[in-house]
């Protein structure tokens, strides 16, 4: 690691966990479990505090519901100990994809693989 990479690690936080956090995670932290994306979940020793270091990029769409529910103290026991149960019509977690290539695009938009050719419409132009 290069001193601009580890200077960036220090006051960083979006590209991923600080020094500090490392240090307060490796000091009060007990691991309670990992999500399907490899995000991994922390508490201090009194369950008074929660929280996550992510695997990759920190967005907090990435967090599965169970563990979204329990970081945010909708449910006291962890999805490891007590699993979330699911029902028949849910579909599986998926990520916030706005602004990626991999976001909605409705029939007709011009983001679209294959833009419609629009028959009903006919542009004004002034006279």
């Amino acid at each position: 690691m290069g001193l601009g990479s580890a200077i960036k690690r220090a006051f960083t936080w979006w590209d991923g966990q600080t020094y500090s956090m490392q240090f307060f995670t490796w000091r009060k932290g007990e691991k309670v479990g990992e999500d399907s994306q490899g995000n991994i979940f922390y508490r201090n020793a009194d369950g008074s505090r929660r929280w996550v270091i992510y695997n990759g990029d920190i967005e907090a769409s990435r967090v599965d519901p169970e563990w979204h529910g329990w970081l945010h103290y909708t449910w006291d026991e962890p999805p490891t100990d007590k699993p979330l149960v699911r029902k028949s019509w849910e579909k599986p977690h998926q990520e916030n994809l706005t602004g990626t290539a991999m976001a909605y695009a409705p029939s007709g938009s011009i983001r679209s693989a294959e833009p419609k050719a629009r028959a009903d419409y006919e542009a004004w132009s002034p006279e």
